[in-house]
């Protein structure tokens, strides 16, 4: 019998039952239904402090992510990650690029780095990418201009890569904000039912 996979959704969207939230619900269940063991976090719910840029979680070597001079739960995001063979992470767009709480998740992700002092660069403490990824994001503008204008796909793709999983799959949503309470698409829902199987199946990238 196969392993079931685990995959994990972090969204930072605002909005419980909005585009984004019911996009990732789509692909969770899908992949569900397939075997898959999902867990869903809402960035919102959880206590996530700025980073200061004091870098002191990179200054030990080793495997192991850098632990943070905050006491919030960070620690706790990065050991559900931990747990997870695939990963989906989803955002609107806002002023073009993701919401102010993934991107504070985002610089968060600088433990997974080390970079001593005197060195020019940081180093992945984990640079083979293990894990897959899928990432969801929206626009109040058309999909196309808004992937042309804004850099929410590069936002999450560089946080799937820091936590050493190769992404897979994109599903952007434009047009999202047409209507107050808005549907999604017969289209996007058969995407998100692609993107699930995909990521259940434990499809490797490059395949369709």
């Amino acid at each position: 019998m196969d392993t079931p996979v685990n995959i994990l959704a972090i969204v930072g969207s605002y909005r419980k039952t909005g585009i984004i939230e019911r996009a990732v619900d789509e692909i969770l269940a899908s992949a569900k239904e397939r075997g898959a063991v999902t867990r869903k976090i809402t960035l919102l719910d959880k206590r996530l402090t700025f980073c200061t840029n004091c870098r002191s979680c990179t200054q030990v070597a080793g495997e192991n992510y850098g632990v943070c001079i905050h006491d919030d739960d960070m620690s706790a995001l990065l050991q559900e990650v931990a747990w997870a063979d695939a990963l989906m992470l989803a955002s609107p767009m806002n002023a073009g690029t993701v919401t102010a709480v993934m991107k504070i998740f985002i610089e968060r992700l600088v433990c997974t780095a080390y970079w001593p002092w005197g060195t020019p660069a940081p180093k992945a403490r984990r640079p083979r990418k293990s894990k897959r990824a899928v990432l969801v994001a929206s626009s109040a503008a058309p999909a196309i201009l808004a992937r042309l204008t804004g850099d929410v796909t590069k936002r999450l793709k560089s946080a799937a890569t820091m936590l050493g999983a190769e992404t897979v799959g994109t599903l952007f949503i434009g047009l999202a904000a047409q209507q107050q309470h808005q549907e999604l698409s017969k289209r996007t829902v058969n995407k998100a039912h692609k993107l699930g199987r995909k990521l259940a199946a434990g499809k490797s990238a490059g395949e369709s």
